[in-house]
This record gives structure tokens, sequence and C-alpha cells, in this order.
């Protein structure tokens, strides 16, 4: 996910220019492509009309897709300088890609031929090659690649980062564990001293009512002897 400001960021300027620009041009191509297969001579009218306003389109849109490169260059290389994650870049890059492709397509249909006959541009020069928009040379590639490095760094430190997490999480458990075991020890010992206790003051008790019991007999006893001889 990016960061940046989009007041900031000059690419977001640059990629809304680059896809107005696209859907006028596929616009432009598929009303030259239609005009194409119905001409019969390079020189109708309707053809050249239908051609130069493609050539210009794509001319405009070669030259906002080099902008468009040239700002994936500028933070490729320290994205989270200007606020941006690895991911955000590789999208980035993954459209100025696309987008140069579809052009290098347009671009073909401009060379075909119609009855044989090979185009050029109106003004009489090639078409830009898609390596015009500095994607795809040597030191480009050696960069992409260390910025693909990078990349697979980032993604093992943040891997590290949530197993050490999970460590610690199971750490704490296993502590927590261990403290209610002690806890269960300690309250058991309690619970066996009550018990203990309870039959010491059981057997007590019993005691002192049995002895109750043989003083209210004997007390009977003597009671019952003292009121007999006074009735014979």
């Amino acid at each position: 996910m990016m960061s940046a400001t989009h007041n900031s960021d000059p690419f977001l300027e640059a990629q809304a220019d680059v896809l107005s620009t696209l859907t006028a041009t596929r616009s432009l191509l598929s009303s030259y492509l239609r005009i194409r297969s119905l001409a019969t001579s390079v020189s109708s009218p309707e053809l050249i009309q239908a051609r130069k306003e493609l050539e210009s389109n794509v001319h405009d849109l070669s030259s906002d897709l080099q902008d468009l490169g040239d700002s994936v260059h500028a933070v490729e290389k320290d994205p989270f300088r200007y606020g941006l994650d690895i991911d955000e870049v590789g999208r980035r890059r993954k459209l100025v890609q696309d987008v140069g492709n579809e052009l290098e397509d347009m671009r073909k249909e401009l060379e075909s031929t119609v009855g044989g006959t090979q185009y050029k541009a109106s003004n009489g020069s090639a078409l830009p090659p898609p390596d015009t928009f500095g994607l795809e040379s040597p030191t480009e590639r050696d960069d992409y690649a260390a910025f693909e490095q990078q990349r697979q760094v980032e993604i093992m430190h943040e891997q590290d980062e949530a197993l050490d997490e999970v460590y610690g999480t199971v750490e704490n458990l296993r502590n927590q564990a261990n403290d209610m075991g002690r806890e269960l020890e300690e309250q058991g010992e309690m619970l066996e001293d009550v018990d203990n206790l309870a039959d010491r003051v059981g057997g007590k008790l019993q005691g002192g009512l049995s002895r109750v019991g043989d003083v209210i007999k004997r007390n009977e006893g003597e009671y019952v002897s003292q009121i007999l001889p006074s009735h014979g």
C-alpha cells in the first residue's frame, strides 16, 4: 500500500495522463483497423486521416509513458524515502511494462500493410521502439535485480519478525501454564490440610458427644435409683 500523498506523488499525475491517452488511442486504433480493412489503397483519404490521428496519439502516449517510466526509476532504488512500499513500486513498474507492450502492438499495426505497401510514420521516421521507454537497458535490469533482492530481504525480515512474535506468544502461554500448575498444586495442598483438620475436629467432636452421652446415662441411673426406694 502506498502512503505518499496524491498531491506530492508525480507518478499519479503521469499515470492519469497515460491512462487517458491510452483510452483515446485504443478508440482510434479500433477505428483505424476498421477503415484499413475496407481500404483498397494506401492513398484513401479516410485511411490517411485515421492513420495520422492514430500516429499522433501513439507519439503522445509514448511521451507520457516515458515520463511515467522516469517516475518509477526515481523511486524504485529507495521507495521508502518516498513513502512507498515494495508492492506499490512493483505495481507501478508492471503498469509501465503493460502499457509499453500495448503501445508496441499499436506500433506493429501501424507498420502493417494495405495491398503490400509498408507504412512509415507520417513524418517519414519510424515509430519509437519499446526500449526507448528506458525499461530494459542492462544497467536497469541490474537495478531491477537489486530491487527484487531487496524485496526478498524485506519479506524474509517480515517473516522473521512474525516468527519471533509467535515464539513470544508460545513462551508466554508456557509460563502461564506453569503458573497455573503451581497454583493448582498449592490449592491441592490447602484442601488436603483442610480435610485433615476436619477429620481431627470431627474426631474430637465425636469423642465429646460420646462423653456427654455417658454423663447423661450415669445421671439418669443415679436419678432412677434415688426415686425407686421412695416408692417401695
